[in-house]
């Protein structure tokens, strides 16, 4: 699998995280802070309305390596993330990554991760480190 691969490979994907997408995540993750679902409190931050979770941002990239690219049998090994902007429900995200290193020797390879607001400006930066499936 890493032999098909080239740096500079890029994959990405348009997503909308719904207000139903925020309760869901904080359900299951237990993180109900009012900064993602009280107007009333969100009014007197400086975001003055409802962010999404940054780990549910964050983990968008897992449909990418998980089913894309490299796809199926990729192991996510490491996720670095920062954060540039504030990032609101029901605005559409644009998901990318692009190939930044290869180790063939060990078998892992790095990604630049980003998102992108409906503006286009780079809301969310990171790496990531995969571990692509044997071939067999």
């Amino acid at each position: 699998m890493i032999k098909t691969m080239q740096v500079g490979d890029q994959r990405s994907y348009q997503r909308i995280i719904t207000k139903e997408d925020v309760i869901k995540f904080g359900e299951v993750t237990g993180d109900m802070n009012p900064a993602h679902y009280d107007e009333a409190y969100t009014r007197t931050t400086m975001f003055k309305k409802p962010i999404v979770h940054g780990m549910l941002v964050g983990s968008l990239f897992s449909k990418i390596f998980g089913m894309e690219y490299p796809g199926v049998g990729t192991i996510y090994c490491s996720q670095s993330l920062t954060f540039l902007k504030p990032i609101y429900p029901d605005t559409k995200l644009t998901v990318k990554v692009t190939i930044k290193s290869i180790n063939e020797e060990k078998n892992r390879v790095i990604f630049t991760t980003e998102i992108f607001n409906h503006s286009g400006d780079l809301a969310l930066t990171g790496e990531a480190m995969l571990m692509p499936r044997k071939d067999v």
